[in-house]
């Protein structure tokens, strides 16, 4: 395809050609002309008349020639880059309506899309027991009131009701509306593509050198998503993982509502968050789990440490018996010296006792 410059230029070389002088192609029909011959002096007179004439717009005729030259400097021959997506403009995009009546204070309801779409959004309000003729309701986008949206609603057929329509076509469209009659009653309409269905709370734990698979899925009543997408997260980002850079480390799995993604030859630097991303036209949802990374080593270790503990209270406890049966032997040997004190006391007791009475007679 040829470019906008090029078709530029091209016409430019026309209009030059254009603007030749007549006598640039006369001198080439006269000598032509020239090379026939019809008789001498008639084409003696030719060529002469076609030299009179180019000599006379000849600078004109280099000068047309130096322009061509430069315009043909200027020729882009390169192919455009791809066009951006262009925004399908609001009058072109389908039209979907929600509804919702509140006859409390509040209500809450969800509404799922999948394409860009106008969303026409009605609530409808019973009122409180005191009813008045009107009141004044409002929208609210994430929080904040929408301009111009604040209006009066009257009261018919026992209800009030406000209707207004948005513009949903992107993800930024998404998020939260709602509509306030008055400071008493609200209804808000969340808007979101499916989300995926919720994995498990508990981390995966894996081995150095082994293989995991991570696997993510929509549920049976949620439309099928366009595609799957794999990210790890990186800090404060996400990198989306491509399994055809490096398909000997990733293989991702796609099937519909499901994905799994394989990471193969753990190392610890393939612990952390993984987000799995179901893809649909006006957003994509994410889902994520928790990757542990851990050596063979890493479970003994515990086991280690209750080992470890059992030894060094065994041990006091067989210190503290060897120190009790100490004691004891210590405390046995003394009583046994007594006795036998006493023994020698008794046995040499009458001759004593006779030998002091004598000293006494």
């Amino acid at each position: 395809m040829e470019s906008a410059t090029y078709r530029l230029h091209r016409g430019t070389i026309a209009a030059s050609l254009l603007r030749l002088p007549p006598g640039f192609f006369f001198y080439f029909h006269a000598m032509q002309q020239t090379g026939r011959g019809e008789g001498g002096e008639k084409a003696a007179c030719r060529e002469d008349t076609g030299r009179i004439i180019m000599s006379a717009s000849w600078k004109q005729l280099q000068f047309q020639i130096l322009l061509l030259l430069v315009s043909c400097r200027h020729i882009d021959t390169k192919t455009p880059g791809p066009a951006p997506p262009l925004l399908l403009p609001s009058g072109s995009l389908p039209t979907d309506e929600r509804s919702a009546v509140l006859e409390g204070e509040s209500h809450t309801e969800t509404v799922e899309l999948l394409n860009p779409v106008n969303l026409s959004l009605t609530c409808t309000w019973t009122g409180n027991q005191d009813k008045q003729p009107n009141v004044t309701a409002s929208w609210r986008k994430d929080g904040e009131e929408v301009e111009n949206s604040r209006v009066t609603v009257r009261l018919e057929a026992d209800r009030y009701k406000l209707t207004r329509v948005f513009s949903i076509v992107s993800e930024e469209s998404l998020g939260s509306y709602s509509c306030l009659f008055g400071s008493e009653a609200k209804i808000e309409f969340i808007l979101a593509a499916p989300q995926v269905a919720e994995l498990r709370d508990k981390p995966i734990v894996s081995y150095l050198g082994d293989s995991v698979v991570v696997a993510c899925k929509m549920e049976e009543t949620k439309p099928k998503p366009n595609t799957w997408n794999w990210y790890k997260a990186n800090g404060t980002d996400m990198e989306q993982i491509s399994a055809v850079g490096e398909p000997l480390h990733y293989e991702i799995r796609n099937d519909e509502r499901k994905t799994k993604l394989m990471v193969q030859n753990l190392t610890e630097a393939d612990g952390g968050l993984y987000y799995c991303g179901a893809v649909y036209t006006i957003s994509t949802t994410m889902g994520h789990v928790e990757l542990k990374v851990i050596s063979f080593q890493e479970p003994l270790k515990p086991f280690v440490a209750i080992v470890i503990e059992v030894i060094v209270l065994v041990a006091a406890i067989l210190l503290y018996e060897r120190s009790g049966s100490k004691k004891s032997s210590a405390a046995g040997s003394g009583t046994v010296d007594q006795p036998n004190t006493v023994t020698q006391v008794e046995n040499n007791g009458p001759e004593e006792s006779s030998l002091t009475r004598q000293q006494k007679i």
